[in-house]
């Protein structure tokens, strides 16, 4: 089986790519612009590694997409390339606008195209995963409340508008033109190879360093925390059982409040890192309130119960396995996120992989 993954080189796309190629009968085709969130650091086993085939291309770009599914003739694509980024969103929509809707929508067109040229077997098991995030259903009212693959789409933020109009492109293509797609909403991902912008990262590294701990708000907000490695079984799940046409949603059964999640960490820190910067007397400390986020979404948390019946998965960490995990990787892998702070890692895109 060959899979063209888009954005292969960011958080989630690396996980991905990296469980994906522990299958000896899978090959990866990574497509990814190398924007800032992207980094071929993320994907040390994929030096030499036959079955790893990398392009640094635009999904914008048609006539490099063309190019690319004629070159590897892909069976699945699993499209996590986007602009993810809520803060970025509201600073600056335009990149999300095109990455995440105009991006979506050129991917779509040259998976059609390349289908009307295949045998009809090929067009009948060909599929087109879309991966989403539950932040275009907005937020929820009551304490009990989940999101369900049926719920309606209240999207509050310009990334999550713009991942709600690429989720209605894809079930459009499927409708209008037969395309065989289907679709997967996820809760909030960590884990090890996290941008440093993102929350667990970004506390992780401000600690360390003796920085303040930014909290928005009262810290009160509630989101469903799924660990990366879980959500990337999941995603390779669906993508090769899933059933066309099926929207289904990933979570982690692991809500914690923003500050729950900071004094989590704070809390590993005391343990794995009691050597503090000086003047710290504990990580607990650096924890300061800042003004909260415009349209902040109060809480966020997922029914899984679809995926989990239907194709027999479900999340092998806990909160607190996955944040401990988390916060040891970065204790011990400081050369990665040292080059991202630096900006090292932006003058290391070579083509890797081949």
């Amino acid at each position: 089986m060959k899979i063209l993954i888009t954005g292969g080189a960011g958080f989630i796309g690396s996980c991905v790519v990296r469980q994906a190629l522990l299958d000896p009968n899978i090959q990866v085709v990574n497509v990814d612009k190398l924007t800032y969130a992207g980094n071929l650091a993320s994907l040390p086993e994929t030096d030499n590694n036959p079955n790893y085939h990398f392009s640094q291309i635009d999904i914008c770009d048609a006539g490099a997409l063309d190019d690319t599914f004629t070159t590897h003739e892909p069976d699945v694509v699993m499209h996590l390339a986007a602009e993810s980024h809520v803060d970025r969103s509201i600073d600056g929509p335009e990149a999300f606008m095109q990455t995440n809707i105009m991006g979506t929508y050129q991917l779509l067109e040259a998976s059609r195209r390349y289908l009307a040229n295949q045998t009809l077997d090929r067009q009948a098991s060909f599929r087109f995963h879309h991966i989403s995030t539950d932040e275009v259903y907005g937020d929820l009212e009551g304490p009990e409340d989940l999101f369900r693959e049926d719920t309606p789409y209240a999207p509050s933020s310009p990334y999550s508008a713009s991942k709600a109009s690429s989720d209605h492109l894809v079930r459009a293509w499927h409708r209008t033109y037969g395309l065989p797609v289907l679709v997967t909403n996820c809760s909030n991902n960590y884990g090890p190879y996290h941008f440093p912008e993102k929350l667990i990262p970004h506390m992780i590294l401000n600690a360390l360093a003796g920085r303040p701990l930014p909290v928005y708000g009262d810290g009160s907000q509630v989101r469903d925390w799924l660990y990366v490695e879980d959500h990337a079984r999941a995603l390779l799940r669906a993508a090769t059982h899933g059933d066309v046409g099926e929207t289904y949603n990933i979570g982690g059964h692991n809500e914690r409040t923003n500050l729950q999640v900071v004094e989590t960490i704070c809390a590993l820190l005391e343990e794995l890192r009691p050597e503090k910067p000086e003047g710290i007397n504990a990580y607990a400390d650096l924890i300061t309130f800042v003004t909260d986020r415009p349209g902040h979404d109060l809480r966020y948390a997922i029914d899984a119960s679809k995926i989990e019946r239907e194709l027999g998965w479900r999340p092998a960490e806990t909160f607190d396995s996955g944040i401990r995990k988390t916060v040891v990787w970065y204790l011990e892998n400081p050369e990665w996120w040292q080059a991202i702070l630096s900006g090292k890692y932006q003058m290391q895109r070579s083509g890797k992989g081949s």
